[in-house]
């Protein structure tokens, strides 16, 4: 998950009191005024005051959060956002065993050179479902080494055969907690479950 704030904005002649989420690709505002402004079309980001300011598309944003919030918000702005890689946790020489198929260009860049077939070895396990069977070799992998988390990978959207809510009623009822996700490409999400300790 990215940034949030609370923050009074005027866009235009709008202004109103908002909730700003920073994610990977776009800057949401959600309350009196709700928009979607796509990251990489923010441009001349700065500080005036206290009021984080951009224009997007040509039109002026102004949030106040604060000088000290709005200098923080400005830098992550500034920042690339971290990697697929990063985010899965697939740091330095760490490995993963992937269960199903890396069917998705932008997991396929995300786990290039991290992946064993040695699940004694993996630091995670990353399951790309696309149905029950690949959550039950997923799990059934898991149990070789009980302290692996798992990197659920399955399709978003409306209309999906087997997707998040089965996925989390499975792995929950398995003793497993949900504790982060992120975007994967524009087809596929990921939570990641981690075994309960006892």
């Amino acid at each position: 998950m990215g940034r949030e704030a609370v923050a009074r904005a005027e866009i235009g002649g709008a202004v109103g009191d908002v909730r700003v989420l920073l994610e990977s690709t776009e800057l949401i505002l959600r309350g009196d005024i709700q928009r979607r402004f796509p990251r990489d079309r923010l441009v001349n980001v700065h500080v005036e005051g206290e009021a984080l300011c951009f224009t997007c598309d040509g039109e002026a944003v102004l949030l106040h959060m604060g000088a000290i919030a709005a200098d923080r918000w400005s830098r992550a702005i500034a920042a690339p956002p971290p990697s697929l890689r990063a985010k899965l946790g697939l740091k330095q020489d760490a490995k993963a065993l992937l269960i199903g198929a890396c069917d998705d260009a932008a997991l396929a860049e995300a786990v290039e050179g991290a992946l064993t077939d040695d699940v004694a070895e993996a630091a995670m396990i990353i399951a790309r479902i696309a149905g029950p069977d690949d959550l039950t070799a997923a799990r059934a992998a898991q149990a070789k080494c009980p302290e692996l988390p798992i990197w659920a990978i399955y399709p978003k959207g409306p209309n999906i055969r087997y997707g998040d809510g089965a996925i989390r009623a499975a792995l929950r009822e398995a003793g497993f907690r949900d504790s982060k996700s992120c975007a994967v490409s524009e087809r596929l999400t990921a939570t990641r479950y981690n075994p309960r300790r006892s």
